[in-house]
């Protein structure tokens, strides 16, 4: 609510005469009314005008944090039926007061979760996850635990941005809706939580692929490796796997480390047999008159792709 300020309705009886004056001329004018001789500097004058706005914003937020006592039915269907109406903000208001008000009541539980939802859609994911974060703290043991740590994970997991960008909100949603699985594998969320999961794994892989293919443009191969072998390794479901054998190859290949890359294009065409990345690796190779190692010379990188498949 915006407050519409009116200061001379605050100020002392001898300046009503003045009102009908504007800006600083009815200030002057009741000045004068008063007999005040002399001009008042304009440090003064701001000094009073603030003082007398920090009074009347202390007995507003006075009156604003007033307490209403009210029935925990009634404030429960005041935050139901704000949030059946979109008013997501007062909904939580009102639930949080079923909170503050009752606290040992029956439906303080519910009330606490109910306000995590309504910052949920209102897109607070910050005081979404500090609400449901409090709720599993104070009652793990509930049967509703499982939604609390299913809508920590969802609150992350919609903030996620883009592989260009840092992945800090993705790491978190990759570790909350592991807590969901992990702690509820045969909840309703549990299915909701490993797609979810799946698609995370899938962004962070995405991130190294966009990180290491700058290293490779740059000729900085090693580092370049580094990050794609990072992805085979840790990312071995996604479905960045076969560009990032492929992108080892080149590098390899670049490098001049031939052994190397003919054993990433093995991998790549062992276990993607038909992807397109794989004619690449191929193309790549017989350009550079080298037969792809299709046979049993495996290096340690082709044995260890063994292990990861």
């Amino acid at each position: 609510m915006r407050l519409f300020l009116d200061w001379r309705s605050i100020l002392p009886y001898p300046f009503v005469g003045a009102r009908k004056a504007t800006g600083w001329r009815w200030f002057g004018a009741a000045c004068r009314k008063w007999k005040i001789v002399g001009m008042m500097s304009s440090l003064v004058r701001i000094s009073i005008v603030v003082l007398m706005a920090g009074l009347l914003f202390a007995g507003c937020t006075r009156k604003k944090d007033r307490y209403v006592a009210n029935s925990v039915g009634n404030l429960y269907e005041l935050g139901y039926k704000q949030l059946n109406n979109g008013r997501y903000k007062i909904a939580a208001a009102a639930f949080d007061e079923v909170e503050r008000q009752h606290p040992y009541s029956a439906w303080a539980r519910r009330a606490e979760l109910m306000s995590a939802y309504s910052h949920y859609l209102s897109n607070d994911y910050d005081q979404a996850i500090l609400s449901a974060q409090r709720y599993v703290a104070l009652h793990p043991g509930n049967a509703n635990a499982a939604y609390a740590y299913y809508l920590i994970g969802i609150c992350y997991y919609e903030q996620m941005t883009d592989v260009g960008r840092d992945q800090n909100m993705t790491e978190r949603a990759l570790l909350a809706l592991n807590e969901v699985v992990r702690r509820y594998p045969d909840s309703e969320y549990a299915g909701d939580a490993r797609l979810k999961l799946d698609l995370t794994l899938d962004h962070l892989a995405g991130k190294e692929m966009a990180i290491g293919r700058w290293y490779l443009r740059q000729g900085y191969y090693l580092a370049a490796i580094m990050r794609f072998e990072n992805v085979v390794r840790q990312y071995d479901r996604t479905t960045h796997v076969p560009e990032a054998l492929h992108r080892l190859t080149e590098a390899y290949l670049s490098m001049g480390v031939v052994e190397e890359a003919r054993a990433s294009a093995a991998a790549l065409s062992y276990n993607y047999p038909n992807n397109p990345w794989y004619k690449d690796s191929y193309a790549l190779l017989k350009g550079k008159g080298i037969e792809p190692d299709t046979e049993k010379q495996r290096s340690w990188f082709v044995r260890l792709l063994a292990k990861v498949f």
